[in-house]
């Protein structure tokens, strides 16, 4: 069993009035479908683009379709297949877990849970370990690199500072970013969008809280972790 949709369409991608919707030209109609990622994923949506849509299992809904994947066109490159939808790191890296990757078969796994002030995304316990782990999805690829966040975020600097609290508290703590894509270089923190997060992610590892990323393999329905990406916290910050 694998994070799988259930029914996929395809569309061509025309624009993006607000964060929670798009317009898509279906088999030539335009349809308004809801967009899973309040990203700003700008260098996904342009007119154009091929995307692929969930098909919605509740007919009463506003919305007869979610957008979750897209293909990115890069020049010398092939394009690329992004899966955007932001619940889909979550379900992924559960799965992952189950299978025994990072801890034992045995560990057992909980989804949301609190401690302090934040909600974490997972507490995993094996054995003698009590670990917190923090998911975060990650879709802007420049060139074969890709970073974290596309967009300002505070709440990610708080869940970052409060991973370092929890190892004061005698937890283990892992920040696990999923590259929602395959065929990467490396991962970096987005220092010319929110050097603030790059400055919270360093200070992280110096006091311990373990930082990895992993890569995707995309399909038009399904999306599943598959191999480490080289993670480099040194900072960058282009002129």
């Amino acid at each position: 069993m694998h994070m799988k949709y259930r029914e996929i369409i395809t569309g061509i991608f025309r624009e993006r009035p607000n964060r929670f919707i798009a317009y898509v030209d279906i088999n030539g109609k335009r349809e308004t479908v809801h967009v899973k990622n309040t990203g700003r994923c700008k260098e996904l949506l342009i007119p154009e683009a091929k995307v692929f849509l969930e098909v919605s299992e509740k007919p009463n809904r506003k919305t007869k379709y979610d957008l979750i994947a897209v293909e990115k066109k890069r020049e010398g490159l092939s394009p690329l297949l992004v899966n955007m939808d932001s619940q889909a790191p979550n379900a992924a890296v559960e799965e992952w877990l189950q299978k025994g990757n990072l801890f034992s078969e045995n560990a057992v796994i909980r989804r949301e849970v609190t401690f302090g002030a934040s909600r974490f995304d997972f507490y995993i316990e094996d054995g003698e370990r009590r670990i917190f782990l923090e998911v975060k999805g990650v879709t802007l690829e420049n060139g074969g690199h890709v970073s974290f966040p596309d967009a300002p975020t505070t709440r990610g600097v708080k869940h970052i500072e409060e991973l370092i609290g929890c190892m004061q508290n005698g937890y283990e703590a892992y920040i696990l970013f999923v590259v929602q894509m395959k065929g990467i270089l490396d991962f970096s923190p987005n220092d010319n969008n929110h050097p603030e997060f790059g400055t919270a992610l360093r200070k992280a590892e110096q006091a311990g809280v373990h930082i990895l990323a992993m890569d995707c393999v995309i399909t038009e329905d399904s999306m599943v972790l598959d191999e480490p990406v080289k993670v480099n916290l040194e900072k960058i910050i282009k002129l």
